[in-house]
Order: C-alpha cells, then sequence, then structure tokens
C-alpha cells in the first residue's frame, strides 16, 4: 500500500469510533486512537517537511544512511516491534481533535503526498537531511519514511481498537 492508501483507511476508519472512542485512553502511558492519529499525522507532516527542505538545498551531502537506516530501506518499514522514544522526544500527543478535524488534517498529509507524488523525481537524490536515527535521507526517502511509519502504527490501531 501506499502512503496515501494507508492515510485514507486510518481516515476511512475515523467514522467506526464515536467521540468517548476516540479519546479513551485505556491506561496511564497508553494512547488513545485520537492521540494515535495525532502523532502519524503530526510525523507525516515533519518527514515531507524535510523532503521539501532537500528539495532547497543546492550543495549534495555525500554522507549515507546509519546501518540502522539501511536496514529500514532494505525491509521497506519499521520492524513489528513498539518502539517508545526517550522521554523528552515523547511528550503524549494532543486528544482533543475530534473526527472532523482528524479527517481534514489527514486530508492535507494527503495531498502533500499527491504533490509529491509529480515533483519526486525533480530532486536530486544527494541533496539530504539527517534524520537522527537512520542518517542522511534524500526526498524520496523522506516520502517513503511517511508510508513506513504510517504502516507501523497500523498494529497500534488494533491494538487499542481492543480496549474501546
Amino acid at each position: 500500500m501506499s502512503g496515501k492508501e494507508i492515510l485514507s483507511a486510518f481516515r476511512n476508519d475515523l467514522s467506526n469510533y464515536s467521540p468517548e472512542q476516540l479519546t479513551h485512553i485505556h491506561e496511564p502511558g497508553v494512547w488513545s486512537i485520537g492521540q494515535m492519529y495525532d502523532h502519524i499525522i503530526l510525523v507525516a507532516h515533519e518527514y515531507l517537511d524535510n523532503a521539501e527542505a532537500c528539495a532547497r538545498l543546492t550543495k549534495e551531502q555525500p554522507l549515507g544512511k546509519t546501518q540502522m537506516g539501511k536496514q529500514l530501506m532494505k525491509d521497506g518499514g519499521f520492524p513489528p516491534v513498539k518502539i517508545r522514544l526517550p522521554d523528552e522526544m515523547n511528550t503524549p500527543p494532543n486528544n482533543t481533535d475530534n473526527k472532523e478535524v482528524l479527517a481534514n488534517r489527514i486530508d492535507k498529509v494527503i495531498e502533500r503526498l499527491e504533490q509529491w507524488e509529480v515533483d519526486i523525481d525533480l530532486v536530486n537524490p544527494n541533496y539530504k537531511i539527517e534524520h537522527g536515527g537512520f542518517g542522511w535521507l534524500n526526498a524520496k526517502e523522506w516520502v517513503e519514511l511517511v508510508e513506513m511509519h504510517s504502516r507501523h502504527h497500523l498494529r497500534q490501531q488494533k491494538e487499542l481498537e481492543r480496549y474501546i
């Protein structure tokens, strides 16, 4: 599935949740479904911002990916394990957006991805921005990361649905 298809599926799934289910927190430290959506949207925009930053560069970057970044790209996705960021990077996502707001926010990400389908081949693949864990990624890799990250959260969605 493409990033657009995964995000469209998340958008369609919004209709399955009541307002209470969307914001329900099963236990401390576990996100609500709404928080998961907020996280996916924020990270997608961050990755697309980095793809845009690559497109604005004028100097090639000779450095490449870390071992973890190489493995991620080779595997085409994140490993099937829960990933917890360090506490300083793990602020709980917003839990106040309703279905309509989340749907509109997802639509904006999908619009940006559609534009990248047109523009991606115009960006020099040696124009790169550094990812803290994966190393130096070019615009195409940042766009691919949107799909990989969103797909990674499909497992979390199923788990959270068991709690509501």
